[in-house]
């Protein structure tokens, strides 16, 4: 069930073609000198940050590689596949570059989101949600039928889901199946079959049916837990108990007619799915249905400085390889109307605000004040963003003087979850190093939302 090497760079080839694509006003904080060009003809101008407006949104392209990499070799030691969640980006460019390292396939969220995805040429994509849309239901089973090589999983978690998406595909073609996955949930939690004998029931409506094939189970831990500690990891584990007695019970009962797929994770408790599920994995199908455990983290390629850098087992100072954050805010002071207070220009149209405020790093220009420059000086103990408006935040600077972040100064924030960071922007600037003295815009990610 290896993806086949020639999907990732007919993937890598669609995605070049985002480099002609022309740049105009509908790109936020572009210069209007960009206006017109081309992608790859403004790259080739040798853009630095400071020639792009604020607000502006960036990522890092040295964390982006090493987070890649580290993802990719810690699944491949633990004996997990990974199908990283592609909702985090909506970025094509940034999916291919992780199927290139060896992802096996790419997960979504909406049947829309799966179309855009088999847009661009994926050929596995797990669908973590239930598809019970008829438009979806209709597109999925034409591009089944259109190419049998195409590998679509979709979750279900009810009986009533099971008779929809069969009302919606009575008119498929002859042979036709859509793999689904029983999601299996927790009290409190979000979707999935609440308990193991719902989640039994809904395995057997799928086994009865003509037009699904039970393709195994699967669920979301994050969704019982928010934290570390003692209690919520043992919700988790827990939970993943639950999901292998589940896949256990159906694989002894005979329920499973070929291979199939467990899958869990986010990017919270990656480690607990692999010390739960890993030993599921039975590719070969020595044991009965040949079994692939997938693990669809997401956030892991961008991560943060905020709830993940907080949660994530491969957080700096938790693991010998750590993440980085790939994601940073730039914002220009537009306002010090109090002593202790900078207006920033960016807001909650542009950076995430939903698991954390952003947090002041450092000043990263110096600030032109008439004839002279002045050097902008470090940011004081304590500055800290209080609240986000639409288009400014509130820099709050306890005993700062009146040269500390100066009006027209820049100021480096770091940001917290990144799935509701990259839907803001249409095209987001990638940097050679967020660190440099002056940062270097080397590409630029297309974002479909």
């Amino acid at each position: 069930m290896a993806l086949d090497k020639g999907v990732a760079a007919a993937l890598s080839d669609s995605v070049r073609a985002c480099g002609d694509a022309v740049l105009g006003p509908r790109h936020k904080s572009l210069p209007p000198a960009a206006w017109g060009l081309t992608v790859r003809e403004y790259l080739a101008t040798n853009p630095h940050l400071d020639d792009l407006q604020t607000p502006v949104l960036t990522m890092d392209r040295s964390a982006l590689d090493t987070n890649r990499a580290v993802m990719a070799d810690w699944a491949r030691a633990a004996g997990v596949r990974l199908a990283p969640h592609g909702k985090t980006s909506m970025s094509p460019q940034l999916w291919a570059e992780q199927l290139e390292t060896g992802s096996w396939g790419i997960t979504l969220a909406t049947g829309w989101q799966a179309q855009v995805g088999r847009s661009f040429g994926l050929d596995r994509i797990v669908l973590a949600n239930t598809l019970v849309d008829p438009i979806g239901l209709h597109w999925a089973a034409t591009e089944i039928a259109r190419d049998p090589d195409f590998e679509l999983y979709s979750w279900v978690d009810g009986v009533d889901a099971v008779r929809e998406m069969e009302r919606h595909l009575a008119s498929a073609p002859d042979g036709v199946q859509l793999n689904v996955v029983v999601e299996l949930g927790g009290p409190h939690g979000r979707t999935g079959a609440r308990g193991l004998a719902a989640a039994h029931a809904v395995a057997e409506a799928v086994h009865r049916s003509p037009r699904l094939r039970l393709a195994g189970v699967g669920g979301y831990e994050a969704a019982l837990a928010h934290d570390r500690s003692p209690e919520a990891l043992a919700a988790v584990r827990h939970y993943l108990d639950e999901l292998t007695i589940l896949h256990q019970e159906l694989m002894a009962a005979g329920r499973y007619d070929d291979r199939v797929i467990v899958t869990a994770g986010g990017s919270a408790y990656p480690d607990l799915v692999v010390e739960r599920l890993a030993g599921l994995a039975d590719e070969d199908g020595v044991h009965g249905a040949p079994t692939v455990v997938v693990l669809r983290s997401g956030a892991y390629l961008v991560h943060d400085d905020g709830f993940y850098s907080g949660i994530s087992p491969l957080a700096d100072g938790q693991a010998e390889r750590p993440l980085r954050s790939a994601m940073h805010g730039w914002a220009r002071c537009v306002s010090r109307p109090e002593a202790e207070l900078a207006l920033l220009d960016a807001g909650k149209r542009d950076i995430p605000y939903d698991l954390g405020l952003p947090v002041p790093q450092r000043i990263t220009e110096p600030v032109t004040s008439g004839l002279s420059t002045v050097a902008a000086t470090s940011l004081p103990a304590g500055a800290h963003v209080s609240a986000l408006n639409d288009q400014h935040a509130f820099l709050r600077l306890p005993g700062a003087s009146d040269d500390q972040v100066p009006v027209g100064s820049v100021v480096r924030l770091g940001l917290s979850h990144p799935c509701t960071a990259f839907d803001k922007w249409r095209l987001i600037p990638v940097i050679d190093d967020a660190d440099a003295e002056r940062p270097r815009i080397v590409d630029f990610l297309h974002t479909y939302f």
